[in-house]
């Protein structure tokens, strides 16, 4: 009796708190918004105050705008963040299935050696993978951003995928099997609809950091045809000159994107964090 009504206010709890969590990280965001709409000196003279009608000014928008070149960016960005956050779920859930449904001897190490990676930073073999993207004749191309972005994504992805594919029932799969269905089928028609909050977090945790990442774009894809959106607002920042103006509206340009992704996938996001936390 006691565990059924606590189980509400948990959950209460749980979505308050993730309130709370999103308010604190949004309101960053709103301070970037409301001063790229700000002329230089409210920038600086007023930075925690809202846009007044002498202080509202669109100069920065209208350079941004103005650089041809960065709506290419936009696309970079999008080409790479979509394409690695496909490969990231595809292999992650299928390796996540392979570890959680098949008993094989070494299973237990295959996991935490495919888990290291949330422990070892990839930046660490920048060296390394420069070295092979360029013997490979892969630098300023999107497909190598993908590729290691990939590799960066797939440890969190299957350890959080494989939690949750244990946690379905074996005798609806063995069901499934009885009926005919083949391992594929069980796999995609099966499991993967059962699991979508799992993959929900999983989308939003990979899309963050690729699509703010500034420093594998700076090393592996420099160039005018693959630069991404982060990589491009630094034309605005000189050695002795900055025009705020500008880098506050690239910056709010591309995190319009985020949001809407975010938004889109909130609710499964929330039911993926919540799911083990209540019971």
């Amino acid at each position: 009796m006691n565990r059924a009504r606590s189980s509400p206010l948990k959950s209460a709890l749980m979505h308050l708190a993730l309130g709370a969590y999103t308010l604190i990280c949004l309101a960053p965001v709103a301070l970037v918004i409301m001063n790229s709409v700000k002329s230089r000196n409210a920038i600086f003279g007023a930075p925690l105050m809202p846009p007044t009608p002498k202080t509202f000014d669109l100069v920065g928008y209208v350079t941004v705008i103005g650089q041809g070149d960065f709506l290419y960016y936009f696309l970079n960005s999008l080409i790479v963040t979509l394409g690695s956050i496909v490969f990231v779920l595809l292999f992650g859930a299928m390796a996540a299935f392979a570890l959680s449904e098949y008993r094989f001897r070494g299973n237990t190490l295959m996991g935490l050696y495919m888990a290291l990676g949330i422990m070892i930073p990839i930046r660490l073999g920048t060296i390394a993978i420069l070295n092979i993207m360029v013997a490979t004749r892969l630098v300023n191309t999107h497909l190598a951003l993908i590729l290691v972005y990939t590799a960066q994504g797939l440890p969190l992805a299957i350890f959080i995928l494989s939690e949750f594919m244990r946690q379905v029932s074996n005798d609806l799969k063995n069901a499934a099997r009885i009926d005919g269905l083949s391992e594929y089928a069980i796999f995609f028609k099966l499991v993967l609809p059962l699991i979508r909050p799992a993959i929900a977090t999983v989308a939003v945790f990979t899309m963050i950091p690729i699509w703010n990442d500034l420093w594998f774009p700076l090393i592996l894809a420099p160039g005018e045809a693959t630069k991404t959106v982060t990589l491009g607002a630094q034309v605005f920042i000189g050695q002795y000159v900055t025009n705020w103006n500008a880098v506050l509206a690239a910056l709010s340009l591309a995190i319009l994107p985020i949001l809407v992704l975010y938004l889109l996938f909130s609710r499964q996001l929330i039911r993926g964090l919540t799911a083990g936390a209540v019971k």
